[in-house]
């Protein structure tokens, strides 16, 4: 059987008729599961035919053997529910995605172990042919030539900026033909000779992502593959924010240019993101400048036409009206928008004290002792805080505390008393004082794990003190650990709280008052990061994670202690700053 989608003379065809992929991506993963339907409606409504989704699979193998597809990771309801609303869907699997999701969305405990991934590495083909053994058996039944909405197969994603391994791409477009993928099959890459030149694969349509200049996109993939359609298989209508940052926005008139220039070349289109939805609980990834991690926010609205709680922007009536009749539609006959989602109104809420960080994360007996520390690998965690201790003897002078190896972040105490915050700095090995006691002291350590990187060469790397501790040239032995992974964790009672009654459930956004960097649980459901560095403010909390009466609000302080809690109907992404991302082309 031939795929649903083929193409002639440089145009898409759908059953053999003129066809135009009009898609906006939208990530499962990134919206809580009884809101899909509601983000999928409007993502319709915006005038996409199709919709695209990566697939973490991180996200539904944690732990290594049990793969989960339930609830918020129940991707074949997710598929289905966007196909019964009329949608074609073209379905990522990577099984390397970037989206700024930690690892790129490969499990840790498979990086752990391989020492190339995304290559010919047996360790690491090996895991994915286990991984594509339980994945594919749910894609191709909902392929469009067994009845289902799936029309399109992605082949890893943006390979040619990563590595020249072709052979391990080749080895990745049997699998899926392998295992039944029927439907169209295509690469992504960069507009650019070096990455175009090692990510496509021959017999397999050449696609590029890209945020600009789509004249100068399309004549760089026509030079490697005339005659086939131009597919933008990302067009990068916003960005993504970092830590410390400002928060980027694309002005809608910036955007709808460029999508425009796009639909009068006669090229299809996935608009990323559509909606961009929440890095809930410790799911935010890391990028690196050469020196430092930079560490996602938990939002990732990315500035879409369909913002993160389901309010669209003027981008989307901007779309309405380039969208439509690229399928020969009028904007009245695009679907109707879902009325908007209720919203909590303002209030705050005291927050009770709690333990101190020491007390918290080292609750229980340590997991396990060695002579130099462990890395979380080595201790099983994925994410959350590792706690490192030691007894050390200190001279009657200062001395030069010395971690080499931080990843990525360590607040110090010694006898119990706060020393200070060392963050990772891959230039040069992060230094504090500890001052002269003349005796043994207890050292301590709280090494929180800032997301891991998902783009570029350091994808896969480790987490935690990676290159042992000095004091002054003398390296310390002797450590305990206690680990903390907080999306799984057991001390939310010991945490600070606070009550927030609603009367029904609706969408709110929490923020923390005052200084202080946090994490943040709703009903035990952990939010995820706030740092006071901003730029972000509040998260976002569902609707389908309140409940009528009291609500339950717990806040993990890392630094400062916070003393109340507020609710608030909107967002609030800090200072904002244009952003149009550009790659060079013809080189």
């Amino acid at each position: 059987m031939s795929p649903t989608l083929t193409w002639r003379d440089g145009e898409f065809l759908k059953h053999g008729v003129p066809h135009r992929i009009l898609s906006g991506s939208i990530h499962y993963f990134r919206v809580h599961p009884d809101l899909w339907e509601d983000r999928l409606r409007r993502v319709a409504a915006t005038g996409f035919n199709t919709v695209d989704t990566y697939v973490a699979w991180n996200f539904h193998e944690p732990d290594e053997g049990s793969p989960d597809f339930t609830g918020p990771r129940d991707l074949a309801r997710f598929v289905t529910v966007a196909g019964d609303l009329g949608l074609d869907v073209i379905v990522r699997p990577g099984p390397y995605i970037c989206a700024e999701w930690t690892n790129g969305g490969l499990p840790s405990w498979l990086t752990s172990r391989a020492r190339a991934p995304r290559s010919t590495d047996p360790v690491y083909q090996d895991a994915v042919s286990r991984w594509l053994d339980v994945l594919l058996p749910l894609v191709v039944p909902l392929q469009a030539d067994h009845g289902g909405p799936v029309v399109a197969v992605q082949v890893e994603n943006e390979y040619g900026s990563y590595g020249d391994d072709t052979a391990h791409l080749a080895w990745l477009r049997q699998a899926l033909l392998d295992r039944g993928v029927t439907e169209l099959l295509y690469t992504a890459d960069g507009p650019t000779e070096v990455m175009l030149d090692a990510g496509m694969l021959d017999g397999t349509l050449a696609a590029a992502t890209f945020g600009s200049r789509a004249e100068e996109a399309q004549a760089m993939l026509a030079s490697r593959r005339p005659g086939e359609p131009f597919l933008c298989a990302e067009f990068w209508n916003g960005w993504f924010d970092h830590w410390g940052e400002n928060h980027h926005v694309r002005s809608p008139a910036s955007a709808a240019a460029t999508l425009r220039e796009i639909i009068d070349l006669g090229g299809s289109v996935s608009v990323y993101m559509a909606h961009g939805g929440t890095n809930f609980g410790l799911w935010a990834g890391a990028n690196h400048d050469g020196r430092r991690t930079q560490p996602t926010v938990t939002s990732y609205d990315s500035d879409a036409p369909v913002g993160e709680d389901g309010r669209v922007s003027d981008k989307f009536a901007l779309y309405r009206e380039i969208l439509a009749p690229a399928t020969g539609r009028t904007v009245d006959a695009l679907p109707e928008l879902p009325p908007a989602p209720a919203r909590l109104g303002f209030s705050s809420a005291p927050l009770s004290s709690g333990a101190d960080l020491l007390s918290l994360v080292t609750r229980g007996p340590a997991v396990r002792a060695a002579a130099q520390p462990l890395s979380f690998e080595e201790l099983g965690i994925d994410a959350g805080l590792v706690t490192y201790r030691s007894s050390v003897t200190l001279p009657g002078h200062d001395v030069h505390l010395t971690v080499r190896g931080l990843h990525d972040r360590a607040y110090v105490f010694l006898d119990g008393r706060t020393l200070g915050t060392l963050e990772r700095d891959d230039a040069e090995p992060v230094v504090l004082t500890l001052p002269g006691l003349g005796r043994a002291a207890e050292l301590t350590l709280v090494v929180e794990a800032l997301g891991r990187i998902n783009y570029g060469p350091l994808l896969g790397e480790h987490k935690g003190i990676l290159g042992g501790v000095q004091v002054d040239r003398r390296l310390v032995h002797g450590w305990d650990h206690h680990l903390a992974p907080l999306d799984r964790w057991d001390a939310l009672d010991g945490l600070p709280q606070a009550n927030i009654d609603t009367d029904a459930p609706a969408d709110g956004w929490l923020a923390v008052p005052g200084d202080g960097d946090r994490f943040v649980w709703l009903n035990g459901t952990l939010l995820g990061r706030l740092w006071a560095r901003g730029p972000q403010c509040r998260l976002y909390a569902p609707a389908p994670l309140w409940r009528p009466g009291p609500n339950h609000v717990a806040v993990l302080d890392l630094t400062t202690s916070a003393t109340s809690i507020e609710v608030h109907p909107g967002p609030d992404f800090g200072p904002t700053e244009e952003y149009v991302e550009t790659l060079p082309t013809g080189t």
